[in-house]
């Protein structure tokens, strides 16, 4: 009777086996939902926080302040006061989530490393000495025109690539984002060239919301004062919740405010947060700085370019990209790694054909040779405990095949005499 495979080296083996999809073997550190179709930072739950932080006061304010406001005013006036505050409140959470659940420009890793004699390296740094001894290895920075202006762009050992100008990587997402602005911990996500635009429009947005509910408070107070004839301090008595909004909105105004007036600044003067605190341009030239009526329009109303990422498409699941997708995220093994070194533990026999054994074979002996000879692109977050799981498993599975090939080659000798 034929050897029969299991499920797990079948699909080590089949190289036409079951597809996954990117999002699913994606080596940044993102969270995906709803079937790859929204992409968060890996601290999302500080998302959750944030909404907290806005929805809860417009609750207080519309459950214990607007009563009093829309009997005060007339009918219509004290309905509309109370939808506005709800609408804008949607709005802002709207934003929110537009900022959080988006591709924020993130660059597509190499599967390897250029080649040192690649002609987009033609330019590289005077900082790299150009007469190193030894093999030809990519220098760490080369040099690109910007609007007349030299800029130095750096070579990413995570992602294999030299990044564009104003592109970073995010070490808390761990991949490279273009023009990186920051990671955001309120929203939970990179803020880069694909959600900066609603980034601004929420805090700018959550700015005005404080300050509605802020005058509004305000506003009551100064009607129960006037109805009660009353100072400030019995007025606040009488409702104590406007007097915790209005602490609360008055602190969180200087904070959204501040960010508002500072991202306004970076916006006239196309900056970002990285170029701001890193390069400190005032006194030098600004090499993406086009005019305030150009920059302005840059942001705002300039098409948002798409991803460069189908976080949907179908890749194959073979054991290359498994051990790849494991070593970048410094993980000890794969899903079907570990379930085959289980068997190996528990003695398990699985029984391979010899066509399909010497697939295997070479796939382990040319990843083995990548190890000793040191041409497995380095990762930054590649510890050596992930190493070490990674080899021996795979020194177990190797071993475990060629138990399995000495059995059978006996075999065969029985058989024939």
């Amino acid at each position: 009777m034929p050897p029969h495979l299991s499920d797990s080296n079948r699909r080590i083996i089949d190289s036409n086996g079951p597809s996954l999809r990117l999002y699913q073997v994606w080596k940044g550190s993102n969270r995906f939902f709803f079937g790859g179709r929204l992409i968060f930072g890996p601290d999302f739950r500080s998302l959750f926080f944030t909404v907290l932080l806005i929805v809860v006061p417009v609750i207080l304010f519309c459950a214990f302040v607007s009563q009093r406001l829309m009997n005060e005013f007339p009918y219509h006036w004290g309905r509309l006061i109370v939808a506005i505050s709800v609408i804008f409140t949607a709005y802002v959470i709207s934003l929110l989530f537009l900022t959080a659940g988006r591709d924020p420009g993130i660059i597509p890793r190499n599967p390897h490393p250029p080649e040192p004699d690649d002609g987009d390296i033609s330019c590289i740094s005077t900082d790299w000495a150009g007469s190193q001894s030894g093999a030809p290895s990519l220098p760490p920075t080369k040099e690109i025109i910007v609007n007349g202006i030299v800029v130095r762009v750096k070579y990413c050992q995570t992602c294999l690539l030299y990044r564009p100008p104003r592109c970073s990587h995010c070490s808390i997402c761990n991949n490279c984002v273009e023009r990186f602005d920051h990671h955001c911990p309120w929203v939970g996500q990179c803020i880069g060239k694909r959600n900066y635009r609603f980034f601004f429009m929420f805090v700018s947005s959550t700015t005005i919301l404080c300050l509605y509910v802020f005058a509004f408070c305000w506003v009551n107070i100064k009607k129960i004062m006037d109805t009660y004839n009353c100072d400030l301090w019995k007025a606040l008595l009488k409702s104590p919740v406007s007097g915790i909004l209005i602490i609360y909105t008055f602190i969180a105004s200087w904070f959204v405010g501040g960010l508002t007036a500072f991202h306004l600044y970076l916006i006239f003067t196309n900056q970002t947060t990285y170029e701001n605190f890193r390069y400190r341009y005032d006194g030098k030239t600004n090499p993406y700085n086009l005019g305030c009526g150009r920059n302005i329009r840059e942001i705002f109303f300039s098409e948002i370019p798409s991803s460069k990422n189908n976080f949907r498409a179908k890749v194959k699941g073979d054991s290359s990209s498994i051990f790849n997708t494991s070593m970048s995220l410094g993980r000890s093994m794969s899903p079907e790694m570990a379930k085959i070194s289980s068997d190996i533990e528990t003695g398990k026999r699985r029984a391979v054909d010899a066509d399909d054994f010497e697939d295997i074979q070479s796939q382990i002996e040319s990843f083995g040779g990548l190890e000793r000879c040191g041409t497995e692109p380095r990762h930054t977050n590649w510890d050596h405990k992930g190493n070490w799981e990674i080899t021996s498993d795979i020194n177990m599975l190797a071993a475990e095949f060629d138990m399995e090939r000495d059995v059978r080659g006996r075999q065969k000798i029985h058989g024939g005499h």
